[in-house]
């Protein structure tokens, strides 16, 4: 993607040739800095991950470290004394923030190996708490985070013109070629965040609500790297930083709506649903109703969405939890279920199949009688589907013990519902596995209730010499038109 940087003049300064190669944010520590001009980047992409109104302690700018334009190396820690440690933190963290073109790889090659040299001395600063860095340096240190890792993401692969139906699953896996010093730079934070060293206190003043939203943004990241990272480190804010809790579960939820009701595009809801069903696994009981409202408003109409599949297995664990954690919340997920059952998709159905069955393993009887005649209804359709794997996985539900001891309980109401899809899987199924699945759930229930499985056959039996009967008065009364219009002609 083509970046276009506008530098704009401030005072009497000329700008080296060098600057437009990078960016920088000055930290503006002391009066005797040099006088920077300020860098209006303008690109398409998806959304801007960050803005300057957001920034109000610094800017992106660009800037000339040395006489000659270049990063020049600095002494590594070891080398220093003790009391100039942070001072030399501080430089480290000055030339960590300047950007670079990845798109041309022969383009600054020094100075790209000595920021990827420095990221990586800073990293196994943090790590082995070699000593607290001070106030003003993690302030610092979280500029120079923003500056790397807040950007605007290119275009998503699938969003190209002429392509509007592309699958994003079929897309070749994207690579963001800045990410050997992207990777560094989460690494740090990462580290940071989890440091015993770590002032949550003073952290909440930079790892703030502004800072949490941009992090959110850039789980629309094509880049499966990069959505991993976020996700550790999300998970690990919402841990440490209590304060940022309600704020983080609400921001996910805006995510969530903007996807389900106005895109349906967005690279991180399967990250972002792993991130839940932690959280969903720690709610105290009795449950919150902010919690159940984000059940029932967010979670089962995921369920909706065309690109459910890239994201179900997470999902359905979350909707799981949330049964575990509330047996009575088993008919509310059940009926969202069924309210959102694909009609024309195959493979969708299969995997509604298998959550229903992890969500019937979590229900007791009480709530399972609210819900179990339409899901039985629904379950017969499935039976009778012609896609062989529909039909299976449906009778795979009678593999399950607590499942069909569920059954067993309520065969009086459930077998007359599903007795007519096994009579039509055993005369006509085209499938030989459907077939013989189809007879051992019939043997099934004729061991539960042989008297219940004869009188439904004995009702079954009528409805089809009912339904002959009416067949044949039809055949009968076209014969009869055909032979009218005959005599007519």
């Amino acid at each position: 993607m083509f970046n276009k940087i506008k530098i704009m003049k401030r005072g009497h300064r000329k700008v080296a040739k060098s600057d437009a190669d990078y960016a920088y944010v000055s930290p503006n520590r002391s009066s005797g800095s040099v006088s920077t001009s300020d860098v209006v980047v303008n690109h398409a992409s998806r959304g801007g991950a960050v803005t300057n109104s957001h920034q109000p302690h610094h800017m992106i700018s660009a800037a000339v470290p040395s006489p000659t334009g270049s990063i020049e190396n600095q002494p590594m820690f070891r080398d220093v004394a003790v009391t100039e440690r942070q001072s030399l933190f501080m430089r480290k963290l000055q030339i960590c923030c300047f950007l670079f073109d990845f798109s041309d790889t022969l383009k600054m090659v020094r100075e790209k190996e000595i920021k990827r040299q420095t990221l990586v001395e800073l990293v196994d600063f943090i790590q082995s708490g070699s000593g607290k860095i001070t106030e003003s340096n993690q302030e610092e240190m979280i500029r120079m985070v923003s500056v790397n890792i807040f950007r605007c993401l290119p275009p998503a692969s699938h969003e190209n013109y002429g392509s509007e139906n592309a699958d994003p699953e079929e897309e070749d896996q994207y690579v963001d070629p800045s990410w050997p010093h992207l990777q560094l730079v989460y690494e740090l934070l990462l580290r940071y965040i989890v440091s015993s060293d770590t002032d949550t206190k003073i952290a909440k003043r930079y790892i703030d609500h502004s800072f949490v939203l941009k992090l959110l943004d850039l789980f629309d990241s094509e880049d499966p790297r990069e959505r991993e990272y976020l996700k550790t480190i999300l998970h690990r804010i919402y841990g440490k930083f209590m304060v940022h809790r309600p704020f983080i579960r609400k921001a996910i939820n805006n995510i969530f709506y903007r996807f389900i009701y106005e895109t349906e595009r967005f690279s991180g809801i399967g990250e972002l649903l792993e991130i839940l069903g932690s959280i969903i696994n720690g709610f105290a009981l009795p449950m919150k109703e902010e919690h159940k409202l984000f059940l029932v408003r967010a979670l089962i109409p995921l369920h909706k969405s065309k690109p459910v599949a890239t994201y179900h297995h997470q999902l359905s664990y979350c909707i799981t939890q949330f049964v575990e954690k509330d047996y009575k919340l088993a008919d509310t997920v059940i009926r969202g279920l069924l309210k959102y059952w694909p009609v024309t998709n195959c493979q969708k159905e299969v995997l509604f199949l298998g959550e229903l069955e992890e969500v019937l393993e979590a229900t007791q009887a009480s709530a399972f009688q609210r819900c179990m005649v339409p899901l039985f209804r629904q379950i017969a359709h499935c039976l009778n589907s012609s896609h062989f794997q529909v039909a299976e996985r449906a009778l795979f539900v009678w593999n399950n013990e607590h499942i069909v001891s569920l059954i067993a309980q309520n065969r009086g109401i459930i077998l007359p519902i599903i007795f007519e899809a096994l009579e039509k899987n055993v005369q006509s199924h085209w499938n030989q596995v459907v077939h013989d699945l189809t007879v051992n759930v019939r043997k099934m229930f004729m061991a539960m209730d042989a008297e219940l499985f004869d009188e439904c056959k004995r009702h079954y039996a009528q409805k089809q010499a009912r339904t002959w009967e009416l067949e044949e008065q039809r055949e009968l009364k076209w014969r009869r038109l055909a032979a009218v219009a005959d005599q007519g002609g």
